[in-house]
């Protein structure tokens, strides 16, 4: 499937508590993410950095942090990914923190709606992002875009795309889960979420856990990834804000990747909270870029 690509650049740390995932879209053009993807014979457009307001740094309201910033650069991030896909390319992301993906994925649910198609989205995540303004510890609004997608937030947020909600629960599939705070465990259960924890991962193998993942896609389901870096284990990822222990290795993450390529049904992807500041040389933007590579095919044989 050689659909083109375009590249999107959100620049902007509002929703996070750690500034410097507003640095993430340029690591990931320094890591050659658009030559990368255009060695595989994709039409790549780069459509640079969407433009939004600075992170004020201050405290919570009401349970939310930065809520009018958060709101502005989603209704950017939806504006733009909705106009890429009508134009019938596949937006790709470039983050910035996860709050972006309420926009993100809001577009892409409207543009299922507008043609009919049905929708798997694929979190790749150590955090479930499940959190509300009543049981968040933080206020971050980066631990509630699921929750918001799904109808559980403020106005605004929740009424980006036209739509509440904008996804069911059931279009979700978590993995690399290992990070869930007290009350949003209970949320995320009472919800029916369809998380794949680390344990799970653990037990049944990366194998066994994308295949119940990617079960009954079929060519008229548009697949959206949505990939946080902290997915993956922090040996491998450290330039991230809020690293997690035990995630994936870089071979389980790999696998994943492949898997969910050999589908041919990736519509879409975020990629998020990528945070240079944090990082070694780039060395966790390369990472994300090399993964990113093997989710648009690359593989070690040609596969049949």
């Amino acid at each position: 499937m050689n659909q083109p690509v375009s590249l999107i650049g959100a620049p902007t740390d509002v929703g996070a508590g750690t500034r410097g995932s507003s640095m993430g879209p340029e690591a990931l053009r320094v890591a050659n993410i658009g030559p990368v993807l255009a060695g595989h014979g994709l039409d790549v457009a780069d459509r640079g950095n969407l433009a939004g307001p600075p992170n004020p740094g201050l405290p919570p309201v009401d349970g939310y942090r930065h809520l009018p910033e958060v709101l502005a650069w989603n209704l950017a991030v939806h504006d733009a990914v909705y106009a890429e896909l009508q134009l019938g390319r596949r937006p790709i992301l470039l983050g910035g923190d996860h709050c972006l993906g309420i926009g993100s994925i809001s577009a892409v649910a409207r543009h299922c709606r507008d043609t009919n198609r049905k929708l798997r989205i694929l979190w790749l995540d150590a955090h479930a992002d499940f959190n509300t303004h009543t049981l968040t510890p933080s206020g971050n609004l980066h631990g509630m875009p699921v929750a918001c997608l799904c109808g559980h937030g403020p106005k605004e947020l929740i009424e980006i795309g036209g739509h509440v909600p904008a996804i069911s629960p059931k279009w979700v599939r978590q993995i690399g889960i290992r990070s869930v705070d007290k009350g949003e465990k209970e949320f995320v259960h009472e919800m029916d979420l369809e998380v794949f924890d680390m344990r799970f991962i653990d037990e049944m193998g990366m194998r066994h856990t994308m295949e119940l993942a990617l079960a009954t896609l079929d060519t008229h389901t548009h697949l959206h990834v949505s990939f946080d870096v902290d997915f993956l284990d922090a040996d491998v990822a450290p330039g991230v804000g809020t690293t997690v222990r035990g995630g994936p290795t870089y071979r389980e993450a790999q696998l994943c990747m492949e898997m969910i390529a050999d589908t041919g049904r990736l519509g879409s992807l975020d990629v998020m909270e990528l945070n240079p500041a944090l990082d070694v040389r780039n060395g966790t933007a390369e990472v994300a870029v090399d993964l990113i590579e093997s989710l648009f095919g690359k593989s070690t044989l040609r596969r049949r």
